[in-house]
């Protein structure tokens, strides 16, 4: 089998609505179209360039994390806004005939409802949608968020099923296909691994399928999701599903300890290809130090 490794993926130069401005202490530094913002990241473990009083300084909205919550991930706590800093705004993002748009929002674990370094990816999944022959593939997104990836299926012609098992994210993803001029997108609140299991039941089949399985996480009737028990019994369903060919995988890997040579392992073990990438996600700030943000493996075939 070939691989290549690592494979180097940065945020575009040409989005406007976005940029890494710093990171490290524990932090990144951010702007989202007009706003800045700075909140926890715990791989940014080197120094700052900039000093913490032009942070706050730039900020426009600054995360806290509240007492008690858990070190590791500093995933739960509070915003503190500057006057005229909205909690929720609009940005955009281009790409060929890809043009998508984004609601924000400030939440209480710190994400603000996208993934900038999800962009190559969402590039990836436009441009290999467009190469296929057939006229409407039918991609299947799993773990799905806020619909960046959906949006991107959709956007190339794709006949999209979204699925997440958080009613209100998909709430938020709806809306962003309305901001977006999108249409018709198949929302599913349910368990990733229940849903696929009744596709494998059903016969259903897709030209993509795409996941971005947390570490930990809940179904909406309380299904628990390890990634370490669950992630190989859902791929390989996964593989039941997927054409045999004009048909790609992407599976990304957020965890703090997941090398690209795991997501590889894990695909090498299921699919029977010959030809697939991986490598890190990472953006790199306005001082040049480069911010892991996830690894990924995806293949076509």
């Amino acid at each position: 089998m070939q691989s290549n490794m690592p494979i180097k993926l940065e945020t575009p130069e040409n989005w406007p609505d976005y940029e890494l401005i710093d990171s490290g202490g524990g932090e990144k530094l951010e702007r989202f179209g007009n706003q800045v913002l700075a909140r926890p990241e715990p791989q940014a473990i080197w120094a700052k360039s900039l000093p913490q009083s032009k942070w706050e300084e730039m900020a426009t909205a600054y995360f806290v994390k509240l007492k008690g919550s858990r070190e590791v991930d500093n995933e739960w706590g509070e915003w503190k806004l500057k006057k005229g800093c909205k909690e929720q705004w609009v940005i955009g993002y281009s790409y060929k005939q890809m043009h998508l748009k984004f609601r924000l929002g400030l939440t209480s674990f710190k994400h603000v409802g996208i993934f900038p370094e999800q962009v190559t990816n969402w590039n990836f999944i436009f441009n290999t949608l467009k190469s296929f022959p057939n006229k409407n593939p039918r991609v299947l997104n799993l773990f799905a968020y806020t619909g960046g990836a959906s949006l991107a299926a959709k956007s190339a012609g794709a006949e999209v099923t979204h699925v997440d098992s958080v009613k209100q994210t998909v709430s938020w993803s709806r809306e962003n296909m309305e901001l977006s001029g999108l249409t018709n997108i198949r929302w599913i609140v349910d368990d990733a691994t229940k849903f696929v299991a009744r596709e494998v039941r059903r016969g259903g089949r897709y030209n993509g399928i795409i996941l971005d399985p947390p570490a930990y996480g809940r179904g909406p009737n309380g299904e628990k999701w390890i990634l370490e028990n669950n992630l190989l019994p859902l791929l390989e369903n996964c593989k039941k599903i997927l054409e045999s060919n004009n048909a790609f995988i992407i599976l990304n890997l957020y965890s703090m300890g997941y090398s690209p040579l795991i997501a590889e392992s894990m695909v090498k073990s299921i699919f029977d290809v010959t030809h697939y990438e991986i490598g890190e996600l990472f953006i790199t700030d306005k001082y040049s130090k480069r911010l892991p943000l996830g690894v990924f493996v995806r293949f076509i075939k």
